[in-house]
């Protein structure tokens, strides 16, 4: 299971003209197309449920290595889940050149709506760090590396934040492709730039929402914010489950990420950005600093978590960890 090592003597992402388009680029992301045929990661894969400290239980899938290089674990986006395109996809890839995969589901997002009566929401560091942290025990004194996808990058650098802090067994290094630094503004990009962006998170998070009530119909009843037209139209109609939020606003700044969250790193973290992300705005960026611990690989192209060349078939960020973590 040995698989080719792209060398860039020039790290720039230049795809082929077919699929330059941000919104391709954004939409191959999560295409089945990319996912591998035979995929050895799924075929060695066993279900973990992690219990936090807190009580809470996460789902997660580990594919272990006999003879591995080290412990990936793979953060998806909000309402992807392990069984995401881009995370199959990166799985098998890495796991492919000899890394264990393990794929965690935040709460409420796979087939895992059932382990917790709560809701799930963008501020639950704890519980994602908690389950990172007893995941990243599973292979020893073998190196742990982190790789978070859009939300999943945003929880991926407060993880590396919050490892300063309280160390995570053996994690080397963290990378976060196509994070969202202001989810508020992101919210708004989503609900005011092109439709399909609306409606494709609009229909999965309502039919999270309706599932969970269908799992706790004595707790919750959404019947009347499942009419909401717009993402930020339900985020502030949710609100009153969440009464430790004063405000929507208030729920949002507990994960906008700014530049002093970077500046305290105790291990390399790289982010994996394009300029015409169409989801989230170049802005927020631009009062990042750069750090020895802390580099931004912004690109031209590449959409959301896309950066998908073809001929042949590539993803330029998963290679360039590759050449970083080998």
């Amino acid at each position: 299971m040995t698989q080719r090592l792209f060398k860039h003597d020039n790290i720039k992402f230049n795809p082929c003209f077919l699929v330059r388009n941000q919104h391709v680029q954004s939409i191959l992301a999560s295409s089945r197309w990319r996912t591998p045929r035979k995929n050895y990661m799924l075929d060695n894969s066993q279900e973990l449920i992690v219990t936090t400290s807190a009580g809470s239980k996460l789902l997660s899938f580990y594919s272990r290595q006999k003879a591995g290089k080290g412990l990936i674990i793979l953060l998806h986006g909000w309402e992807g889940s392990s069984s995401s395109a881009y995370i199959l996809a990166s799985g098998s890839f890495f796991y492919n050149f000899g890394f264990s995969i393990c794929r965690l589901n935040l709460r409420d997002h796979g087939d895992s709506h059932h382990l917790n009566e709560g809701l799930f929401h963008g501020a639950l560091l704890d519980e994602t760090f908690d389950a990172v942290n007893q995941l990243a025990q599973l292979e020893k004194d073998l190196p742990v590396y982190i790789i978070g996808f859009s939300m999943g990058g945003n929880f991926a650098l407060r993880i590396a934040r919050k490892n300063s802090q309280i160390p995570i067994q053996n994690l080397k290094s963290v990378f976060a492709v196509s994070p969202p630094l202001d989810p508020y503004k992101t919210t708004l990009a989503i609900d005011n730039g092109y439709f399909f962006y609306r409606k494709y998170f609009l229909k999965k998070w309502k039919r999270s929402l309706i599932k969970k009530q269908q799992l706790f119909p004595q707790k919750y009843d959404f019947s009347k914010m499942l009419k909401a037209k717009t993402c930020m139209e339900l985020t502030e109609d949710i609100m009153p489950y969440f009464p430790d939020f004063p405000s929507y606003r208030d729920y949002f700044n507990l994960y906008t990420l700014k530049n002093d969250l970077f500046q305290n790193l105790k291990i390399p973290v790289k982010i994996f950005i394009s300029e015409d992300d169409p989801v989230i705005p170049q802005e927020d960026y631009s009062s990042l600093q750069e750090n020895k611990f802390f580099q931004i690989l912004k690109q031209k192209f590449g959409g959301h978590c896309g950066f998908i060349d073809l001929f042949p078939m590539s993803c330029w960020h998963q290679e360039r960890i590759a050449e970083i973590i080998n």
